[in-house]
């Protein structure tokens, strides 16, 4: 305001520094040209112009008015700016440590996180905090967006505040890297780990390929796919047409025979099997590769 005084005051005059531009018009029309350009430069001169030319007239008095509109327009900028950088730094430290223990619950490795903080206070007025900003809220199992309060122990003045934070969580994922047929065992070469923004991820994901090598498709899977649960079907332990061991368990004694698999399954699945003994079709649960026991 001083500033704006300063120019506006009777000692200001005009100043024509392009005075080949001073009959604008509208020729220049609304897009931006080297014409609009112009004339932004010709406005910003005469600003420039009317400081330099009020300065010169002005007393000592609005002089000294004028420095000190400065030095306060100077001095307020890195104030504004440190107030941004705690209240930043103390974000993102309340959320590493939130996310660090969830990380360490899911044996995470890798985790990175990018915030982008919207103040819904305005921070313009905040007077610096002089000792550690406390910040409660945040929610590490609901990623994205954060509601967050700020307060500052000593009640300066502005505090406490609220915070929006849009909070992305990269990690390390799995991928296809070719594809892979329903139906078919998934093979380490045709995986691999990317880091990917998890608040994005809907349906789930895996972190380490050593989690689904072996397993089976449960329907097609196109390259460079997010590998997610639904996706992925059990290890096939006995493939359908197998021969296999039936083990029977009653009363204490137990006994084996030969069978074959009328379906596939994986560990602890229930299969119909075939007794190739009696010729009978009983269903048998799946205990291990080529072994099933049954029910009855």
């Amino acid at each position: 305001m001083i500033l704006l005084n300063f120019i506006k005051s009777p000692g200001a005059k005009k100043s024509a520094t392009f005075p080949h531009l001073d009959q604008r018009g509208n020729a220049c029309g609304s897009n931006f040209s080297a014409c609009t350009f112009s004339t932004f430069l010709y406005d910003f001169a005469n600003v420039v112009a009317d400081v330099v030319d009020s300065f010169v007239l002005a007393s000592s008095i609005r002089r000294w008015k004028f420095f000190a509109g400065l030095l306060f327009l100077l001095f307020s900028i890195p104030t504004f700016a440190n107030i941004n950088q705690q209240i930043d730094q103390a974000i993102h430290q309340h959320l590493q440590s939130l996310m660090n223990k969830q990380a360490a619950e899911k044996n995470w490795q890798g985790m990175r996180l990018v915030l982008a903080n919207t103040p819904l206070t305005n921070t313009r007025q905040l007077a610096p905090c002089p000792t550690t900003i406390k910040v409660s809220g945040g929610n590490a199992t609901k990623l994205s967006r954060q509601q967050l309060t700020l307060e500052c122990s000593n009640s300066t003045k502005g505090w406490p505040i609220k915070v929006s934070t849009d909070m992305q969580v990269f990690l390390p994922v799995v991928i296809s890297t070719a594809v892979i047929n329903r139906g078919e065992t998934i093979q380490r070469n045709q995986l691999q780990t990317q880091e990917t923004d998890i608040a994005k991820i809907q349906r789930g994901f895996y972190h380490r390929t050593t989690e689904i090598t072996g397993m089976g498709a449960k329907r097609r899977i196109r390259a460079n796919q997010i590998l997610s649960p639904d996706l992925i079907d059990q290890p096939q332990l006995i493939k359908r047409g197998e021969k296999i061991k039936i083990i029977a368990n009653r009363d204490g004694i137990s006994a084996s025979m030969p069978g074959e698999a009328l379906e596939k399954g994986g560990a602890g699945e229930v299969i119909r099997v075939k007794n190739l003994s009696s010729g009978k079709t009983i269903e048998a649960k799946v205990l291990e590769m080529g072994v099933v026991t049954s029910t009855y």
